[in-house]
């Protein structure tokens, strides 16, 4: 690890001689400036991780070099050093941004403790400096946009998650990203030169999934004209991405489970089994543990797979980045048109950071194709979004959740009158197909038809 780098500064020469020794000796790479009026042009040239600096000097006080130095970065500690009679403007110092402060005359011990702990200090805020810079490119390098706190912390955490072989389970709302992240997963992974192999659980019937994920030899059923490796098979090595994985069926959940036991299989029609080293990350919309409860999932597996837990907030809960993720779509179909993006008026901007999203990132994006497809002035207004936002122009509305219950009732309650309100205007504007209805929505076709059936059992029931 390179040596910290101190600057100390003060206006007389035999503190500079003791303060350089002292903090040499102790391995600190140490450099002293008697002129504080030259403090920017040495900090440049020199780099210091942290800054001693005396209050009390002629023309240039240490005042002025904290406030130059926080200025310059932030990050770097300044501590300052004055006379027991002058604690008072040490302290005020403090308030300013300095670090800490010392007191003329001081030990070597203090000086030293002081010092250290300045210089540790700077190493944390580097780190994280370095990681927040590591996970925007990453978050750039994966499709995966946006600086909001609860999105960076998140992904800080996938950062770190991502280079082990842990098993992965991503939740979150339909749209949120769950493929990006388990891909970035990958990407950061051991097993990123392996294949990342993506499976959609919902989009395939229970037989057809069966054969696709664990393959199936030749003449095993009617149809199989030909041996076929399988999903499992292809992402050997690499990484395996269930999405959707609440809808696997009973009989594909053991089957599943005895492959993250024994980390073998077989195919279809052969009893060999072939051995397996692949990581395993999965995804749903639902709530895993609510079906563990009503045993519609199983809950050994539910546990296999939930060994890392990373929940995906939905749009409205990212503040800020609703602009970002809208200019960047703009962008990408503005260019592919060979068009200049839009300006949006702030009027509209109001709009789009009300609007709900039930769609969450996909919502938005295809909402920003539309604006570029339907642009003829260059400009989205407020009366533009009335014809591209799902349902119209979002208007703020009192949620109807009781609070004479628990909060989780009532967040489940507003959420199901809001999916139904959604879900009836959804088919109202498809005309009933549920196809075309389930890609706007950006789910599975499963995934409405449950949503359909839930609205249907909650309706009242005609009196006899």
């Amino acid at each position: 690890m390179a040596r910290a780098r101190i600057l100390v500064i003060d206006d007389e020469p035999a503190m500079l001689e003791n303060c350089d020794r002292l903090l040499s000796s102790e391995g600190f790479e140490c450099s002293t400036l008697a002129d504080p009026s030259r403090f920017r042009q040495v900090a440049a040239a020199f780099e210091p991780d942290v800054v001693v600096t005396d209050l009390r000097m002629p023309g240039t006080d240490g005042m002025t070099i904290l406030a130059a130095a926080i200025a310059d970065d932030p990050t770097r500690p300044v501590i300052v050093m004055t006379a027991f009679a002058t604690v008072a403007s040490a302290v005020a110092a403090v308030r300013e941004g300095a670090f800490d402060y010392i007191t003329k005359p001081f030990t070597a011990d203090q000086l030293i403790v002081a010092v250290e702990r300045a210089a540790r200090f700077r190493g944390l805020s580097v780190e994280n400096r370095s990681l927040r810079q590591q996970v925007a490119r990453t978050m750039s390098g994966e499709g995966i946009l946006g600086s909001s706190p609860i999105l960076t912390r998140l992904l800080e955490q996938v950062v770190k998650v991502a280079p082990t072989d842990a098993n992965v389970l991503i939740t979150g709302e339909s749209g949120t990203g769950k493929e990006l992240v388990a891909r970035l997963i990958h990407t950061r992974s051991l097993r990123s030169e392996r294949p990342f192999v993506p499976v959609d659980c919902a989009a395939m019937p229970e037989g057809l999934l069966e054969s696709e994920l664990f393959g199936h030899q030749r003449g095993a059923f009617t149809g199989a004209v030909q041996q076929r490796e399988g999903l499992l098979s292809q992402a050997n090595g690499g990484t395996v991405f269930l999405d959707e994985i609440a809808e696997l069926s009973t009989a594909l959940q053991s089957k599943f489970l005895r492959v993250l036991e024994q980390r073998q299989m077989r195919r279809l029609g052969n009893s060999r089994l072939i051995d397996l080293d692949i990581r395993v990350v999965t995804a749903t919309n639902r709530d895993l543990e609510a079906a563990v409860a009503n045993g519609s999932f199983r809950k050994d597996l539910y546990y296999r797979l939930n060994v890392v837990h990373f929940h995906l907030p939905p749009l409205r809960a990212r503040e800020g980045d609703i602009p970002l993720l809208m200019n960047a779509f703009l962008r990408e179909f503005a260019t592919a048109a060979q068009r200049r993006p839009p300006e949006v008026t702030p009027e509209a901007w109001a709009i789009l950071e009300r609007n709900t999203w039930p769609g969450n990132v996909r919502e938005l994006r295809n909402t920003a194709q539309r604006l570029v497809v339907l642009d003829t002035d260059n400009r989205v207004t407020a009366e533009d979004l009335g014809g591209v936002l799902q349902g119209g122009v979002v208007q703020p509305h009192e949620e109807t959740a009781p609070a004479s219950v628990a909060y989780a009732r009532a967040q489940e309650q507003a959420l199901r009158g809001f999916r139904a309100s959604y879900v009836t205007r959804l088919l109202e504007l498809h005309g009933g197909n549920v196809s075309r209805a389930a890609a706007t929505a950006g789910v599975s076709r499963r995934t409405l038809h449950r949503w359909i059936a839930e609205l249907n059992a909650d309706a009242p029931k005609a009196q006899p």
